[in-house]
Protein backbone atom coordinates (compact mmCIF):
# COMPACT_ATOMS: atom_id res chain seq x y z
CA UNK A 1 0.00 0.00 0.00
CA UNK A 2 1.75 3.22 -1.02
CA UNK A 3 1.43 5.98 1.25
CA UNK A 4 1.99 9.86 0.52
CA UNK A 5 4.55 12.04 2.14
CA UNK A 6 1.55 14.03 3.32
CA UNK A 7 0.03 10.63 4.69
CA UNK A 8 3.72 10.41 6.64
CA UNK A 9 3.52 14.13 7.65
CA UNK A 10 0.28 13.55 9.46
CA UNK A 11 1.19 10.39 11.23
CA UNK A 12 4.16 12.17 12.18
CA UNK A 13 1.92 14.69 13.85
CA UNK A 14 -0.56 12.20 15.57
CA UNK A 15 2.86 9.94 16.95
CA UNK A 16 4.15 13.78 18.33
CA UNK A 17 0.81 13.96 19.70
CA UNK A 18 0.68 10.34 21.30
CA UNK A 19 3.37 10.44 23.15
CA UNK A 20 2.33 13.49 24.96
CA UNK A 21 0.53 10.87 27.20
CA UNK A 22 2.81 8.58 27.52
CA UNK A 23 3.00 9.90 32.06
CA UNK A 24 -0.69 9.72 32.42
CA UNK A 25 -2.35 7.06 30.29
CA UNK A 26 -1.26 3.70 32.03
CA UNK A 27 -2.95 1.11 31.51
CA UNK A 28 -4.10 1.96 28.51
CA UNK A 29 -2.19 2.98 25.51
CA UNK A 30 -0.89 6.21 24.12
CA UNK A 31 -3.12 7.27 20.90
CA UNK A 32 -2.76 10.14 18.82
CA UNK A 33 -5.27 11.41 15.83
CA UNK A 34 -5.37 13.78 13.48
CA UNK A 35 -8.29 14.98 11.28
CA UNK A 36 -7.49 16.39 7.83
CA UNK A 37 -9.59 18.38 5.43
CA UNK A 38 -8.61 19.19 1.80
CA UNK A 39 -4.74 19.04 3.03
CA UNK A 40 -5.69 21.52 6.12
CA UNK A 41 -5.34 19.94 9.62
CA UNK A 42 -8.85 20.80 11.51
CA UNK A 43 -8.82 18.46 14.40
CA UNK A 44 -5.95 17.09 16.65
CA UNK A 45 -6.43 15.11 19.93
CA UNK A 46 -4.49 12.55 21.99
CA UNK A 47 -5.47 10.55 24.76
CA UNK A 48 -4.93 12.69 27.88
CA UNK A 49 -5.46 9.77 31.03
CA UNK A 50 -7.28 6.39 31.75
CA UNK A 51 -10.82 7.07 32.18
CA UNK A 52 -11.03 9.80 29.45
CA UNK A 53 -11.40 10.34 26.18
CA UNK A 54 -9.69 8.54 23.56
CA UNK A 55 -7.61 10.58 21.04
CA UNK A 56 -10.12 10.32 17.85
CA UNK A 57 -12.92 12.55 20.54
CA UNK A 58 -10.81 14.98 21.15
CA UNK A 59 -9.83 15.29 17.30
CA UNK A 60 -13.27 14.94 16.26
CA UNK A 61 -14.84 17.82 19.01
CA UNK A 62 -11.98 20.45 17.29
CA UNK A 63 -12.80 19.84 13.92
CA UNK A 64 -16.39 19.62 14.34
CA UNK A 65 -18.40 20.14 11.24
CA UNK A 66 -15.22 19.80 8.56
CA UNK A 67 -14.61 16.31 9.54
CA UNK A 68 -17.28 15.27 7.16
CA UNK A 69 -15.34 13.80 4.12
CA UNK A 70 -12.06 14.70 5.86
CA UNK A 71 -9.44 11.58 6.41
CA UNK A 72 -8.54 11.12 10.30
CA UNK A 73 -4.95 9.49 10.67
CA UNK A 74 -5.07 7.77 14.33
CA UNK A 75 -1.96 5.97 15.72
CA UNK A 76 -4.20 2.54 16.96
CA UNK A 77 -7.37 0.91 15.69
CA UNK A 78 -10.63 2.88 17.07
CA UNK A 79 -12.02 1.05 19.73
CA UNK A 80 -15.05 -0.99 18.59
CA UNK A 81 -16.32 -1.87 22.18
CA UNK A 82 -17.73 0.16 25.46
CA UNK A 83 -15.27 0.59 27.97
CA UNK A 84 -15.30 3.57 30.62
CA UNK A 85 -15.73 5.60 26.97
CA UNK A 86 -17.82 4.89 24.17
CA UNK A 87 -16.44 3.04 20.84
CA UNK A 88 -14.08 6.08 19.09
CA UNK A 89 -15.01 3.82 15.74
CA UNK A 90 -18.85 4.51 15.87
CA UNK A 91 -18.17 8.32 16.34
CA UNK A 92 -15.77 8.69 13.73
CA UNK A 93 -18.86 6.66 11.14
CA UNK A 94 -21.05 9.01 13.28
CA UNK A 95 -18.71 12.53 12.16
CA UNK A 96 -18.93 10.83 8.49
CA UNK A 97 -15.02 10.84 7.51
CA UNK A 98 -14.15 9.27 4.43
CA UNK A 99 -11.00 7.72 5.25
CA UNK A 100 -9.00 6.22 8.00
CA UNK A 101 -5.41 5.78 8.10
CA UNK A 102 -4.30 3.87 11.12
CA UNK A 103 -0.18 3.08 11.97
CA UNK A 104 -1.12 -0.47 13.56
CA UNK A 105 -4.45 -2.70 14.49
CA UNK A 106 -4.65 -3.08 17.89
CA UNK A 107 -4.41 -6.67 19.26
CA UNK A 108 -6.22 -6.08 22.58
CA UNK A 109 -9.23 -9.20 22.00
CA UNK A 110 -11.90 -6.55 22.29
CA UNK A 111 -10.55 -4.38 19.16
CA UNK A 112 -8.21 -7.08 17.29
CA UNK A 113 -9.95 -5.79 13.51
CA UNK A 114 -13.20 -4.70 14.99
CA UNK A 115 -12.88 -1.06 14.80
CA UNK A 116 -11.77 -1.19 10.96
CA UNK A 117 -14.59 -3.67 10.47
CA UNK A 118 -17.02 -0.91 11.44
CA UNK A 119 -15.62 1.80 9.52
CA UNK A 120 -15.15 -0.64 6.38
CA UNK A 121 -19.10 -1.50 6.94
CA UNK A 122 -19.97 2.31 7.03
CA UNK A 123 -18.50 2.73 3.51
CA UNK A 124 -15.21 4.13 5.20
CA UNK A 125 -12.14 3.35 3.50
CA UNK A 126 -9.23 2.33 5.72
CA UNK A 127 -5.46 2.10 5.36
CA UNK A 128 -3.45 0.45 8.39
CA UNK A 129 0.63 -0.20 8.32
CA UNK A 130 2.02 3.42 7.81
CA UNK A 131 4.71 3.82 10.56
CA UNK A 132 4.25 1.09 12.70
CA UNK A 133 7.47 0.54 14.43
CA UNK A 134 7.22 4.17 15.33
CA UNK A 135 3.58 3.34 16.80
CA UNK A 136 4.66 0.10 18.18
CA UNK A 137 7.68 1.90 20.38
CA UNK A 138 5.30 3.89 22.00
CA UNK A 139 3.28 1.38 23.53
CA UNK A 140 5.64 -1.10 24.40
CA UNK A 141 4.51 -2.22 27.65
CA UNK A 142 0.77 -1.87 26.45
CA UNK A 143 1.74 -4.41 23.16
CA UNK A 144 3.70 -6.95 25.70
CA UNK A 145 1.11 -7.63 27.51
CA UNK A 146 -1.42 -8.02 24.73
CA UNK A 147 0.86 -10.09 22.75
CA UNK A 148 2.58 -11.77 25.67
CA UNK A 149 0.26 -12.13 28.45
CA UNK A 150 2.96 -10.44 30.58
CA UNK A 151 4.97 -6.71 31.28
CA UNK A 152 7.85 -5.36 29.41
CA UNK A 153 10.65 -5.10 31.59
CA UNK A 154 13.60 -3.10 31.57
CA UNK A 155 16.59 -3.28 34.30
CA UNK A 156 18.24 -0.61 34.73
CA UNK A 157 21.88 -0.20 36.39
CA UNK A 158 24.20 2.39 37.50
CA UNK A 159 27.58 1.69 37.35
CA UNK A 160 31.46 2.64 36.81
CA UNK A 161 33.24 2.26 33.55
CA UNK A 162 34.52 -0.88 35.05
CA UNK A 163 31.36 -2.33 35.27
CA UNK A 164 30.36 -1.62 39.56
CA UNK A 165 27.97 -0.54 40.51
CA UNK A 166 29.00 -0.07 44.60
CA UNK A 167 31.72 0.05 46.67
CA UNK A 168 32.66 -3.33 48.92
CA UNK A 169 30.95 -1.44 51.62
CA UNK A 170 27.96 -0.82 50.02
CA UNK A 171 28.09 2.57 49.79
CA UNK A 172 26.97 3.72 46.09
CA UNK A 173 25.53 7.07 46.03
CA UNK A 174 25.66 8.89 44.26
CA UNK A 175 28.06 7.31 41.38
CA UNK A 176 26.16 9.29 38.35
CA UNK A 177 25.63 12.83 38.18
CA UNK A 178 22.31 15.10 38.77
CA UNK A 179 21.58 14.72 34.91
CA UNK A 180 21.70 10.83 35.01
CA UNK A 181 19.02 10.84 38.30
CA UNK A 182 17.07 13.17 36.59
CA UNK A 183 16.59 11.09 33.91
CA UNK A 184 15.91 8.08 36.28
CA UNK A 185 12.46 9.74 37.33
CA UNK A 186 11.71 9.84 33.51
CA UNK A 187 11.43 6.43 33.40
CA UNK A 188 10.21 5.83 36.64
CA UNK A 189 7.00 7.80 35.79
CA UNK A 190 6.70 6.25 32.57
CA UNK A 191 6.33 2.95 33.77
CA UNK A 192 3.08 1.08 35.38
CA UNK A 193 5.61 -0.25 38.47
CA UNK A 194 8.84 0.08 39.67
CA UNK A 195 10.16 -3.14 40.86
CA UNK A 196 12.78 -3.46 43.74
CA UNK A 197 14.06 -5.23 46.68
CA UNK A 198 13.55 -4.71 50.77
CA UNK A 199 17.27 -4.76 50.85
CA UNK A 200 18.03 -2.23 47.92
CA UNK A 201 15.16 -0.20 49.82
CA UNK A 202 17.29 -0.17 53.37
CA UNK A 203 20.80 0.08 51.67
CA UNK A 204 20.11 2.73 49.84
CA UNK A 205 16.86 4.70 52.15
CA UNK A 206 14.97 3.98 48.50
CA UNK A 207 11.71 5.70 48.53
CA UNK A 208 10.78 4.90 44.51
CA UNK A 209 8.70 7.48 43.49
CA UNK A 210 8.58 9.89 41.02
CA UNK A 211 9.88 13.28 41.67
CA UNK A 212 9.84 16.26 39.63
CA UNK A 213 11.82 19.46 40.43
CA UNK A 214 9.89 22.89 40.51
CA UNK A 215 12.33 24.16 37.40
CA UNK A 216 11.37 21.31 35.14
CA UNK A 217 8.11 20.57 34.55
CA UNK A 218 9.08 17.86 31.75
CA UNK A 219 6.88 14.82 33.86
CA UNK A 220 3.27 16.19 32.74
CA UNK A 221 0.91 15.13 35.43
CA UNK A 222 -2.49 14.05 36.04
CA UNK A 223 -5.83 15.93 34.81
CA UNK A 224 -5.91 16.84 39.35
CA UNK A 225 -2.32 18.22 38.74
CA UNK A 226 -0.48 15.25 40.49
CA UNK A 227 1.92 13.21 39.51
CA UNK A 228 0.76 9.52 38.73
CA UNK A 229 3.15 7.17 40.88
CA UNK A 230 3.70 3.93 39.37
CA UNK A 231 3.11 1.22 41.78
CA UNK A 232 6.14 0.24 43.70
CA UNK A 233 6.57 -3.76 44.40
CA UNK A 234 9.02 -4.46 46.92
CA UNK A 235 10.19 -7.95 47.32
CA UNK A 236 10.60 -8.89 50.69
CA UNK A 237 11.20 -12.64 51.56
CA UNK A 238 12.80 -12.41 54.39
CA UNK A 239 10.48 -10.01 55.98
CA UNK A 240 13.21 -7.40 56.60
CA UNK A 241 10.75 -4.08 56.25
CA UNK A 242 8.91 -2.93 58.98
CA UNK A 243 6.81 -0.37 57.72
CA UNK A 244 8.27 2.61 59.09
CA UNK A 245 10.95 3.43 56.70
CA UNK A 246 10.53 6.38 54.26
CA UNK A 247 9.25 4.54 51.61
CA UNK A 248 6.11 4.14 53.44
CA UNK A 249 5.46 7.54 53.97
CA UNK A 250 5.49 8.87 50.58
CA UNK A 251 1.84 8.85 48.70
CA UNK A 252 1.29 6.32 46.53
CA UNK A 253 0.46 2.09 46.24
CA UNK A 254 2.54 -0.27 47.32
CA UNK A 255 2.60 -3.97 46.66
CA UNK A 256 4.94 -6.09 49.44
CA UNK A 257 5.33 -9.43 47.76
CA UNK A 258 6.04 -12.10 50.67
CA UNK A 259 7.08 -15.45 51.04
CA UNK A 260 3.88 -17.58 50.59
CA UNK A 261 4.57 -19.78 53.54
CA UNK A 262 4.95 -16.49 55.74
CA UNK A 263 2.21 -14.53 57.91
CA UNK A 264 0.99 -11.19 56.54
CA UNK A 265 2.44 -8.32 58.59
CA UNK A 266 0.74 -4.73 59.71
CA UNK A 267 1.50 -2.21 57.38
CA UNK A 268 0.73 1.14 56.59
CA UNK A 269 -2.78 1.31 54.62
CA UNK A 270 -1.77 2.15 51.28
CA UNK A 271 0.31 -1.02 51.42
CA UNK A 272 -1.13 -4.62 49.76
CA UNK A 273 0.74 -7.69 50.81
CA UNK A 274 0.38 -10.24 48.36
CA UNK A 275 1.70 -14.10 49.00
CA UNK A 276 4.30 -14.86 45.88
CA UNK A 277 5.54 -18.89 45.44
CA UNK A 278 9.00 -19.31 45.74
CA UNK A 279 11.10 -21.02 43.05
CA UNK A 280 13.20 -24.26 43.54
CA UNK A 281 16.32 -21.70 44.45
CA UNK A 282 14.53 -20.86 47.45
CA UNK A 283 14.08 -16.94 46.02
CA UNK A 284 10.86 -15.92 44.50
CA UNK A 285 9.29 -17.46 41.53
CA UNK A 286 9.75 -14.32 39.31
CA UNK A 287 7.75 -15.85 36.28
CA UNK A 288 5.07 -16.02 38.50
CA UNK A 289 5.40 -12.69 39.95
CA UNK A 290 5.70 -11.27 36.01
CA UNK A 291 1.96 -13.06 35.63
CA UNK A 292 0.34 -11.67 38.71
CA UNK A 293 1.69 -8.24 38.26
CA UNK A 294 0.34 -8.79 34.45
CA UNK A 295 -2.82 -9.59 35.83
CA UNK A 296 -3.18 -5.90 38.05
CA UNK A 297 -2.92 -4.38 34.47
CA UNK A 298 0.85 -3.83 35.11
CA UNK A 299 2.45 -3.05 31.35
CA UNK A 300 5.81 -1.72 32.18
CA UNK A 301 7.82 -2.44 34.81
CA UNK A 302 11.08 -0.58 35.70
CA UNK A 303 13.95 -2.38 37.82
CA UNK A 304 15.66 -0.48 40.14
CA UNK A 305 17.44 -3.35 42.13
CA UNK A 306 21.19 -5.12 43.59
CA UNK A 307 23.23 -7.59 41.85
CA UNK A 308 20.75 -10.29 43.24
CA UNK A 309 17.48 -9.58 41.21
CA UNK A 310 19.48 -8.36 38.43
CA UNK A 311 21.44 -11.66 37.95
CA UNK A 312 18.09 -13.70 38.49
CA UNK A 313 16.24 -11.62 35.55
CA UNK A 314 18.55 -12.13 33.24
CA UNK A 315 19.55 -15.61 33.79
CA UNK A 316 16.06 -16.65 33.59
CA UNK A 317 15.42 -14.75 30.62
CA UNK A 318 13.30 -12.05 31.78
CA UNK A 319 14.66 -8.64 30.95
CA UNK A 320 13.41 -6.98 27.74
CA UNK A 321 15.86 -3.87 27.90
CA UNK A 322 18.65 -2.82 29.61
CA UNK A 323 19.52 0.61 30.57
CA UNK A 324 22.83 1.31 32.11
CA UNK A 325 24.13 4.97 33.48
CA UNK A 326 27.75 4.55 33.73
CA UNK A 327 29.82 7.52 35.08
CA UNK A 328 33.36 8.22 33.71
CA UNK A 329 35.02 6.58 37.23
CA UNK A 330 36.94 3.12 38.50
CA UNK A 331 35.76 1.67 41.60
CA UNK A 332 38.10 -1.70 41.58
CA UNK A 333 37.78 -5.34 41.17
CA UNK A 334 36.80 -5.43 45.14
CA UNK A 335 33.86 -3.42 44.05
CA UNK A 336 30.28 -5.25 43.66
CA UNK A 337 29.52 -6.37 40.33
CA UNK A 338 26.35 -5.45 38.51
CA UNK A 339 24.71 -8.67 38.40
CA UNK A 340 24.91 -11.99 39.94
CA UNK A 341 25.67 -14.29 37.88
CA UNK A 342 26.73 -18.43 36.85
CA UNK A 343 30.13 -18.56 35.81
CA UNK A 344 30.53 -19.33 31.98
CA UNK A 345 32.24 -21.51 30.24
CA UNK A 346 31.83 -20.54 26.33
CA UNK A 347 30.31 -17.11 24.92
CA UNK A 348 28.01 -18.56 23.13
CA UNK A 349 26.30 -18.95 26.64
CA UNK A 350 25.99 -15.53 27.01
CA UNK A 351 22.85 -13.48 27.02
CA UNK A 352 23.34 -11.03 23.77
CA UNK A 353 21.58 -7.53 23.98
CA UNK A 354 21.82 -5.34 20.80
CA UNK A 355 22.55 -1.49 21.41
CA UNK A 356 19.46 0.61 20.73
CA UNK A 357 20.72 4.17 21.96
CA UNK A 358 23.96 5.77 23.64
CA UNK A 359 22.74 9.29 25.04
CA UNK A 360 25.33 11.64 27.03
CA UNK A 361 23.87 13.39 30.74
CA UNK A 362 26.66 15.21 31.86
CA UNK A 363 29.72 13.52 32.63
CA UNK A 364 28.13 10.61 32.40
CA UNK A 365 26.42 8.15 28.74
CA UNK A 366 23.11 6.30 28.99
CA UNK A 367 23.32 2.87 27.72
CA UNK A 368 20.17 1.01 26.00
CA UNK A 369 20.23 -2.39 24.98
CA UNK A 370 17.24 -4.94 23.77
CA UNK A 371 17.51 -8.26 23.91
CA UNK A 372 19.24 -9.59 20.49
CA UNK A 373 17.39 -11.61 18.15
CA UNK A 374 20.69 -13.65 18.26
CA UNK A 375 19.70 -15.51 21.79
CA UNK A 376 16.87 -17.27 20.00
CA UNK A 377 13.04 -17.97 20.57
CA UNK A 378 13.59 -20.81 22.97
CA UNK A 379 15.71 -18.88 25.40
CA UNK A 380 12.48 -16.29 25.53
Amino acid sequence: MAFTPADNAFMARALQLAAKGCFTTDPNPNVGAVIVQHGDVVGEGYHHQAGEGHAEVYALAQAGGQARGATCYVTLEPCSHFGRTPPCAAALVRAGVSRVVIAMLDPNPLVAGKGVALLEQAGIKVESGLMVSEARALNRGFLSAMERQRPWLTLKLAASIDGRTALANGQSQWITGPAARADVQLYRAKSSAVLSTASTVLADNARLTVRQAADDMSITTLNNGELRQPLRVILDRRQQLTGSEPLFRLAGPILLCVAADKPLRHMPSQVEQQAVPLGGDGYFNLTALLQLLAARQVRSIWVEAGASLAGSLLQQQLVDEFILYQAPVLLGPQARAMAELPELTELSQANRFAFHDIQRLGPDIRLTALLSQANGPEKR
